[in-house]
């Protein structure tokens, strides 16, 4: 019954975004506001070109303490060439993706462009959902 679950059943659709030439303190700022872990980042045609995570944010403190600048572009700190996963991938095969990488979300894309993003928690409600349904 899992199997026939996708990605798009349970992704997020309202998402947080950035883009390469935004100012990385505001980014931050967005994410410690919003209490958010990361967020894609999208060139102007909405293409995936990164993504801007907690552990990237950490480098701009780092950055500052050995060259004395606060600050940058989230392109200067973002990981380039996220993985992606497409809509109709089954969250199965995600659950599997997420046990053997250490990522906590990955962007949904359908033709490179940002349709949602997929957590480890949308997994976790994907699988409760199933046994919610068994235990009706």
């Amino acid at each position: 019954m899992l199997h026939s679950i996708t990605v798009k059943d349970f992704m997020a659709e309202s998402l947080m975004t950035f883009t390469p030439d935004m100012d990385v303190m505001e980014a931050i700022h967005r994410l410690v506001e919003k209490g958010y872990s990361g967020a894609p980042v999208l060139d102007n045609l909405g293409n995936v070109v990164g993504v801007l995570s907690e552990h990237d944010c950490l480098r701009v403190g780092l950055h500052a303490s050995y060259h004395g600048v606060l600050g940058g572009k989230v392109a200067d700190y973002m990981s380039k060439n996220p993985v992606t996963v497409e809509a109709d991938t089954s969250i199965l095969e995600v659950a599997k993706m997420f046990l053997d990488k250490p990522y906590r979300r990955y962007p949904v894309v359908e033709d490179n462009r940002l349709v949602g993003q997929i957590s480890r928690s949308d997994v976790l409600r994907a699988i409760d959902s199933i046994n919610d349904s068994s235990n009706a």
